[in-house]
């Protein structure tokens, strides 16, 4: 009873065991590993601790483009191709319905004066051969009323002359009347009546040459009148001629026939286009500008023209106050009047304008970094690692932009793919 309740303990059952010396190096072996992988991963912890000190966030070095601030001169100034264009093209249109019958074919040479087309329009030459009879008419009236005005005066001068013999026969008079009174000859009565004859004469006179005159001032007016008349229908007439004369279409300069816009021997509408004539001594060169740099255009800025190797010097002549498809049309005007021998109506020529160019100032390559925050924060690239930075841009170019402040000579930026970095301040750049 007092066995059964005895419990036994594992003494007899343990027992001492000898450790060999391999086995003592494969654990210590094993620890070392263990140590070495603890390290490695230490180190892995280590550098992605960097990483994301370092930079929110990560990204590879080909999927952005890095450029390096240099100093320089910068030229700014764009390229273009242009297509020549005249500068003197007018459409010729038909003064008066008719038939048109052409004299020149589209490409020929042609010399001032030269008669290209000749349109029938009997309408117009009859109304001339109606003017001009008329004006023959009016003509003749102005000579009558001419002739009636010499009648007219011709006649108030004879009144005239009889009144002044009248008057000369009444003084005559008088004076005898006058010495037979005073000899008793003759009554105060007689001598009264020869007096108011005198009198009765000189107011004849008076009167004789005031109808003069007003038959003459009469008469100067009426020729006067016919002759504006006569004038007017004269003008008429040379107008209707001009017309006329306006039938036989000419060459306004010495050119080429452009365009041909009816076909020989058909009819014309009154103001339609008949044919266009090219002014072969006047092209200019026509381009298309980039919109950013249309503001910086003006009348006048110097320019550039490559045709077959040569350089031919031009300069801006208009430039277009509407943007099509963010583009805007400038032309070209050679200088000098020297342009480029053999020109053709849109012929492809090389141009350059050079709007600027700026002495040792920093620069960078230009990229879509400018479009961003517009322009004033720049991504500099050191260490493998980009932080964003306050820039002022100024100048641009097709290739380069200025960098006034913010930046120093061999700082490196990213130029293209900074969208992908959206509001971070600080990235990593991998593989850089």
């Amino acid at each position: 009873m007092e066995n059964r309740s005895r419990i036994r303990d594992t003494s007899g059952q343990d027992h001492v065991v000898s450790t060999p010396a391999g086995s003592f190096r494969r654990h210590r072996k094993a620890w070392l590993v263990g140590g070495i992988a603890g390290a490695v991963v230490l180190a892995l912890a280590a550098w992605v601790v960097i990483g994301w000190t370092s930079g929110g966030r990560s990204y590879d070095a080909s999927r952005v483009r890095i450029a390096q601030v240099t100093r320089g001169d910068l030229v700014r100034d764009l390229s273009a191709d242009g297509r020549v264009i005249a500068a003197n093209s007018p459409t010729l249109y038909a003064i008066a319905a008719g038939t048109v019958a052409l004299k020149v074919v589209a490409g020929d040479v042609v010399k001032k004066g030269e008669p290209l087309a000749v349109i029938d329009s009997p309408e117009l030459r009859s109304k001339l051969v109606q003017e001009e009879s008329t004006l023959a008419s009016m003509e003749a009236e102005a000579s009558r009323a001419v002739l009636d005005a010499q009648i007219a005066r011709a006649a108030a001068r004879k009144v005239v002359q009889q009144a002044e013999i009248s008057r000369t026969a009444a003084q005559r008079d008088l004076e005898r009347y006058q010495r037979a009174f005073e000899g008793g000859a003759v009554s105060q009565n007689e001598l009264a009546t020869a007096q108011d004859q005198l009198k009765k004469a000189e107011i004849e006179l008076a009167s004789a040459k005031k109808d003069f005159d007003l038959q003459g001032q009469g008469a100067g007016l009426d020729a006067r009148n016919k002759r504006l008349l006569a004038d007017r229908q004269k003008a008429v007439v040379t107008e209707q001629q001009r017309q006329v004369d306006a039938l036989t279409i000419r060459a306004p300069f010495n050119g080429q026939v452009g365009q041909v816009h009816v076909p020989q021997g058909t009819s014309v509408v009154a103001n339609g286009p008949v044919l266009s004539v090219v002014d072969l001594d006047k092209f200019e060169v026509e381009i298309k500008v980039p919109e950013s740099f249309a503001r910086d255009l003006g009348i006048g800025i110097p320019a550039q023209v490559t045709s077959n190797g040569k350089v031919y010097k031009a300069e801006v002549s208009a430039v277009s106050p509407e943007v099509v498809n963010g583009e805007v049309n400038a032309r070209l005007r050679f200088a000098d009047g020297q342009q480029p021998p053999g020109l053709r109506q849109n012929q492809r020529l090389s141009a350059r304008i050079v709007l600027d160019t700026r002495k040792n100032v920093l620069m960078v390559e230009r990229g879509p970094f400018l479009e961003q925050d517009g322009g004033s924060f720049a991504w500099v690239v050191k260490d493998g690692s980009a932080t964003r930075r306050p820039i002022q841009a100024g100048a641009s170019s097709l290739s380069s932009v200025e960098i006034v402040s913010g930046l120093e000579e061999g700082d490196r930026i990213v130029v293209s793919g900074t969208d992908q970095f959206g509001n971070a301040e600080q990235v990593r750049i991998n593989g850089e």
